[in-house]
């Protein structure tokens, strides 16, 4: 059985902060969508009617835009993923995005901030499926 991924885990979040990351990061994310939203953690949030899980992710990022811009971060990307040119041909992502924060700490200041917060449950009832990567830019390729 193939597992799915939602939320980071304390390793990652260890390991992320050990990496020592001096300046900017950027955060690939690959999501798999829900074809309707599961507003069932989140009840609160919930339409009065069903709603694609592309919907339910367009209202987590009009929620949660005005807190990653204010901590210092943009969205770089929001984009149609599909099936990898290179990779397993049976795995495919709906959306690709990338956002870029000024570091790690502004990052996670930002992923913590309770208004921001208040609006996951967007994320998580239009995500069957996610990875985030994080990403620094390398001086010896540049």
């Amino acid at each position: 059985m193939k597992k799915e991924y939602f939320e980071p885990t304390q390793e990652s979040g260890a390991a992320l902060f050990k990496r020592n990351i001096g300046g900017e990061v950027v955060m690939l994310n690959l999501l798999r969508l829900r074809d309707v939203a599961d507003y069932s953690n989140n009840p609160e949030l919930s339409p009065e009617s069903p709603i694609s899980g592309k919907e339910a992710f367009k209202n987590y990022i009009d929620h949660t835009l005005p807190f990653l811009q204010r901590s210092g971060g943009e969205l770089l990307l929001l984009g149609e993923g599909g099936k990898y040119f290179i990779g397993p041909s049976d795995e495919k992502w709906d959306l690709v995005m990338l956002v870029k924060q000024s570091s790690v700490q502004n990052f996670f200041s930002f992923a913590s901030d309770p208004e921001c917060m208040a609006g996951i449950g967007h994320r998580t009832a239009a995500i069957a499926d996610s990875r985030l990567l994080p990403i620094v830019e390398n001086a010896a390729a540049t």
